[in-house]
């Protein structure tokens, strides 16, 4: 029989550091962070250094891995290489106010354009008052204002001499003019005395009022037609005051910006817009200045400002922008809005820039998950890659839930390189559901999980560690801390011949370790402190597990770990609580009868059983079939069940134990309870690895040293499962001791021998198993069975006959 028990050397990698002599981590150098990541960093720099389209990034990998850290840094380095993008500002469009103008400017110059207006209109409203104040201004509109009054008294007084030669004088009245009859004194003749008068002298005086007021009345409708020309005479006094005021500083504002046309051709509609609305720029207290109407605008100088989206004046490289909350408005900009008079109003002063804006000509960095799980930003970023352009609208009017007039800002064009974080599921999840996504996100950086444990890995990783100490600011570690933090990286990914890339992981451990050495007052990290911040996670996490443990030992659960029993094994499992995972062993028993060869998995029949845990129950079913019923009917039938089990069981980890319980139940040979097994197990009787090993060797480890270790107690595991053990030191020194044992088997008949102390016997030449072995005692049962069975049938016939 092959010696499977594991020797205890092989159940713990120890760390060593062969030529790399060190007392802490102040004497190792620092290191790229981004360890054991070739294949990862490698796409990312080919996605970001291609600028074809769609060659967008999306980096794969779990939570905690360093990702974001790893891409902020690569595309950190690339972006000091990129030219400083140009900046983009929204400017008042005067023709149609509701869509703003964009304006492209190099990096600090729309910084600069923004002062410039800002100091033209500080300048405008001190000339512009100033023009308007002067006394030329003033006597030329007094000119007019009085050339206007004396048209109007000149020809008054025409009509007034007339009215004279005819003994009528014109009268101004609250409500008008009037004409009255006078006598030769000059005297106003009262209504008794125009009684007294002849008919036809009384007619006379009527017809010559009537004929006076008939002149009148033309006159007086030539006033407004006067005082309308003698207002554009004013506008055209004020337009010339205007521009002398304003040209030769918009002048001097345009020979700046001469290579810039489209800023020429906005100054140019300012200018025009400024001297229509001369107004804005004279004081409250100035109304008292000839037609020239009040702003009724708050702050009428908005007009003229400049919202600057993004400045880059004080970049030295291209953008990288992580966005944290990826939503609709923080991509793609939003409008504020102010209350005014009950209503709500917004202008191009109050467009705010999004994620895209600030990213422009640079990198935007994402998490994919954070992403989808915002209403529409997900889609509307599609549109936008796909565009090339930043289009500010807001959710409501893109959704068409509003029809009310809003802004609708000229598009920007963008050139930006996206980075998606996520983790594989979700990557191959928009692969398979979105046909646009590997149309936008051709490059995919996948990360490792795990790198490989050599020595120039092992260095490296020390100086990992002391990278981190630092950036961190903890205290140095010892060589022995750093060990230890080697070895439990190699538990983390539950490999002995691998390290954990999972940056967050080491890095919690490290501050744990930190602040345990602040509590013992060391100066340096020691070994126990890293142990003690290892303990002390555990604790934190493992009430479940102690409870159930507990059950155990109080027989609520029943484990036996002493004695011999057919039909009953220990399986082992694992479950999974967040980050901590531990070992729980099983109870798994099987009954077996006379029957058509079907073996029923009792925990599929009740719907607690996955579909991969009914693929090894049917695997196992095929390997009996194939060993014992060659030649001749099948004519068992079993069923198969975790005991004392209330949950969901998925897996095919305990195939290997469910195989052993079947057959120790067909021949009734019974099965040591002092060891649990775990392993799958294929068709051909080959017991294949599975995960958790030592989780499941632990868990049993502690029910056993529960109730009292005997020496005897130990646990089956896959051979191939050998290279993934990193057990605690407590288990190891059980088995170094001889009072745990650990055995490797290969195949089915290797743990069968081990669970029934007998040989499991092979074929011989005549193709039978020797009677006294396990196999032997199986093929003895199934073959009674078949002879029953063949007795039923012959006698049924027999009857039918």
């Amino acid at each position: 029989m092959k010696n499977t028990l594991l020797d205890p050397e092989s159940l713990y990698k120890t760390c060593r550091f062969d030529g790399l002599e060190f007392e802490t981590t102040d004497q190792l150098e620092d290191i790229d962070i981004i360890m054991g990541q070739d294949r990862a960093v490698e796409s990312i720099r080919f996605g970001i250094r291609l600028a074809g389209r769609g060659y967008n990034i999306f980096a794969l990998a779990p939570s905690g891995t360093g990702k974001l850290t790893a891409v902020r840094e690569l595309v950190g380095v690339e972006a000091e290489r990129q030219p400083i993008p140009t900046e983009w500002c929204y400017v008042n469009n005067f023709t149609q106010p509701s869509r703003p103008r964009a304006l492209e400017f190099p990096p600090g110059r729309g910084k600069r354009f923004k002062e410039d207006m800002a100091q033209l209109v500080e300048e405008l409203s001190i000339a512009i008052p100033a023009a308007f104040n002067g006394d030329e201004y003033r006597a030329r509109t007094e000119e007019l204002e009085e050339e206007a009054k004396q048209r109007e008294f000149q020809e008054l007084n025409k009509l007034r001499e007339e009215a004279a030669k005819e003994h009528v004088i014109l009268i101004e009245t609250p409500t008008g003019y009037a004409f009255a009859p006078v006598d030769d004194n000059n005297e106003v003749i009262n209504a008794d005395q125009f009684k007294k008068m002849s008919e036809q002298e009384q007619l006379k005086i009527q017809e010559v009022i009537a004929n006076l007021q008939q002149k009148l009345q033309k006159l007086l409708k030539k006033f407004p037609v006067w005082r309308k020309e003698a207002k554009h005479k004013l506008k055209a006094l004020n337009r010339e005051v205007a521009e002398l005021a304003v040209n030769h500083l918009i002048e001097e504002l345009k020979n700046k910006y001469l290579d810039y046309p489209a800023v020429l051709h906005y100054l140019e509609e300012a200018q025009k817009y400024i001297i229509e609305h001369v107004r804005d720029f004279i004081p409250h207290r100035e109304a008292a200045l000839p037609f020239l109407e009040m702003p009724v605008e708050p702050n009428p100088f908005r007009h003229y400002q400049v919202n600057l989206l993004v400045d880059h004046s004080e970049k030295q490289a291209a953008p990288v922008v992580y966005e944290d909350h990826p939503n609709y408005a923080n991509l793609l900009g939003r409008f504020d809005y102010q209350a005014h008079m009950g209503s709500l109003w917004t202008d191009f002063t109050m467009i705010k820039p999004g994620a895209l804006h600030k990213a422009n000509g640079g990198y935007l960095i994402l998490d994919a998950r954070k992403l989808l799980l915002q209403p529409y930003a997900w889609e509307s970023l599609k549109r936008i890659l796909q565009s090339s352009e930043i289009r500010i609208e807001s959710l409501e009017r893109s959704l068409s839930l509003i029809s009310t007039t809003s802004l609708e800002p000229e598009q920007i064009p963008l050139d930006v390189k996206i980075i998606l974080l996520g983790d594989r599921m979700l990557y191959y999840l928009l692969s398979y559901y979105d046909p646009e996504f590997q149309d936008l996100f051709k490059v995919a950086a996948d990360f490792d999980e795990s790198v490989p444990r050599d020595d120039s890995a092992v260095m490296d990783y020390a100086r990992f560690l002391a990278t981190i100490v630092r950036k961190e600011k903890l205290h140095p570690m010892t060589q022995q801390a750093v060990a230890r933090v080697i070895e439990h990286s190699s538990r983390l990914v539950g490999d002995s011949e691998k390290l954990s890339t999972h940056l967050r992981s080491i890095s919690d451990l490290l501050v744990e370790a930190n602040y345990w050495a602040e509590t013992n007052k060391h100066a340096n990290i020691l070994l126990s402190d890293v142990q003690q911040a290892i303990d002390h996670k555990i604790f934190r996490s493992d009430r479940i597990r102690e409870k159930l443990y507990e059950n155990i030992h109080r027989g609520i659960v029943m484990i036996d770990t002493q004695g011999k029993v057919a039909g009953q094994i220990n399986g082992l499992s694992v479950l999974q609580l967040g980050e901590f995972s531990f070992g729980q062993p099983s109870r798994i028993t099987a009954t077996t009868r006379l029957g058509n060869g079907k073996i029923v998995d009792i925990e599929r029949e009740t719907e607690l059983g996955g579909a991969i845990h009914s693929k090894g129950v049917m695997i196992l079913s095929s390997f009996i079939a194939a060993r014992y019923a060659r030649q001749t009917p099948f004519s068992m039938m079993a069923s198969l069940v975790f005991e004392q089990s209330y949950g969901h069981i998925d897996g095919d980890s305990a195939s290997l134990a469910e195989l052993c319980v079947i057959l120790s139940s067909v021949s009734q040979v019974p099965l040591c309870q002092n060891l649990a097994v775990t392993g799958s197990v294929n068709q051909l009787g080959q017991v294949q690895p599975i995960g958790g090993v030592n989780e499941k060797i632990e868990g049993f480890f502690d029910i056993c040293n529960k109730k009292g270790l005997t020496g005897e107690q130990g646990v089956i595991i896959p051979e191939s499962n050998v290279k993934h053990l990193m057990l605690r030191q407590d288990v190891v020194h059980a088995a170094r001791e001889g009072r745990f044992h650990i055995h490797a088997v290969a195949t089915v008949d290797q743990a069968l021998q081990l669970l029934t102390q007998m040989q499991a016997g092979e074929r011989n030449a005549q193709g039978e198993f020797p009677k006294d072995s396990f196999n032997g005692r199986v093929d003895a049962q199934l073959a009674h069975f078949t002879t029953i069975k063949q007795k039923f049938l012959k006698n049924e016939q027999h009857k039918q006959d």
